[in-house]
C-alpha cells in the first residue's frame, strides 16, 4: 500500500513510522478535539505521518450495560470535524456491511475488528467502498492466515490495505505479541502494531477488560526495532474515566515522550 493514497496524510517523506492514534471511542466533541489537538501538535513537530483514530460505536462489549457510543451519526460527524479542523485523515471500526457504506461518507480508513476479520462479506463491503482498509489480525489467527484476509480486499479491486497485529491470546486472560509475525505479514501488506490492545487482559470476571499500560513503551520500542511500518496507540487525557478500554490506554501526558523515543529508535534503525 502506498501511504500517500490516504487523503491529507503528511510527512510521508520523513522516514518515520506512521501512526494511528486517538481515543478508543468517541465520547463527545470536546474530548475528541482535545486529544486530536495534542497528537497533531506532537506528530507535526516530530514529522510522523498521522491518522486520527476513534470508534464511532463499540459493538463488541463484554456486558450489555457497557458503553457503546453517543449515536452513530453524531460520532461520525465528530470524526469528520476532526479531519477538517486539523487536516488529518481518520479511521474508525465497522461491524456490519451497512456500517461500511455509512462510515465511508465520513472517514478515510475503514477498520475491520479482530473478531470479525474472517467475515468475508464485511471485508468485501469495506473494500468495495474504495477506502483504505485496515484488517486487525484476530487474536486467534496466525500471521500467515492474514494473507487470505488481505487477498479478499485485493480481489475486490482495492489495493489500499494494511494489516494490524493486536496480540495473540495466551491462555484465557492474557495476550502476547509474537514479533516474528511482523515480517511475515509484511509479505502481504503494510503492517501496523497495535500496542495498547496487545496489552489487554480480557475475559475478567468483572466483565471489564484489564490491561498493562506500564508495558506500552516496551512493546512499542520492540515494534520499531523489528521494522514495523506503523504504530497504533489508544490514548486519553483521563484513562481512568474513559468509557472504553481505559485500562490499557496511554495517558496523553506521556504521548510526546514516547513518540520522541520511538522516532529516535527509528532513525537509528534506518541506518542499517
Amino acid at each position: 500500500m502506498n501511504l500517500q493514497n490516504i487523503p491529507q496524510i503528511k510527512h510521508t517523506d520523513s522516514g518515520n513510522f506512521f501512526l494511528l492514534a486517538g481515543p478508543c471511542a468517541i465520547e463527545g466533541e470536546e474530548m475528541a478535539m482535545r486529544i486530536a489537538e495534542k497528537i497533531v501538535s506532537v506528530t507535526d513537530k516530530l514529522q510522523i505521518p498521522y491518522v486520527f483514530k476513534g470508534s464511532f460505536k463499540k459493538a463488541n462489549r463484554s456486558r450489555v450495560d457497557s458503553f457503546t457510543g453517543i449515536g452513530d451519526e453524531k460520532a461520525l460527524k465528530i470524526l469528520q470535524k476532526v479531519s477538517k479542523e486539523f487536516g488529518v485523515p481518520t479511521v474508525t471500526d465497522i461491524h456490519t456491511n451497512e456500517d461500511a457504506v455509512m462510515a465511508a461518507e465520513y472517514v478515510d480508513i475503514l477498520q475491520i475488528p479482530a473478531f470479525l476479520v474472517r467475515q468475508t462479506d464485511l471485508v468485501v463491503a469495506a473494500a468495495n467502498t474504495g477506502k483504505t482498509v485496515n484488517l486487525k489480525k484476530g487474536q486467534f489467527m496466525s500471521p500467515e492466515s492474514m494473507k487470505h484476509a488481505v487477498q479478499k480486499v485485493l480481489d475486490s479491486n482495492n489495493q489500499n490495505v494494511m494489516v494490524t497485529d493486536r496480540g495473540t491470546m495466551f491462555g484465557y486472560q492474557d495476550m502476547i505479541v509474537d514479533f516474528r509475525g511482523i515480517p511475515t505479514m509484511q509479505q502481504y501488506a503494510t503492517t501496523v502494531l497495535d500496542v495498547t490492545h496487545s496489552l489487554q487482559q480480557p475475559n475478567q470476571m468483572t466483565g471489564v477488560t484489564g490491561g498493562r499500560p506500564d508495558m506500552i513503551e516496551t512493546i512499542a520500542k520492540a515494534g520499531i526495532v523489528v521494522g514495523v511500518d506503523g504504530i497504533f496507540i489508544e490514548t486519553h487525557f483521563d484513562p481512568a474515566n474513559a468509557k472504553s478500554d481505559g485500562a490499557n490506554m496511554l495517558h496523553l501526558d506521556y504521548f510526546e515522550g514516547l513518540m520522541t523515543k520511538l522516532v529516535a529508535i527509528r532513525k537509528t534503525i534506518n541506518q542499517f
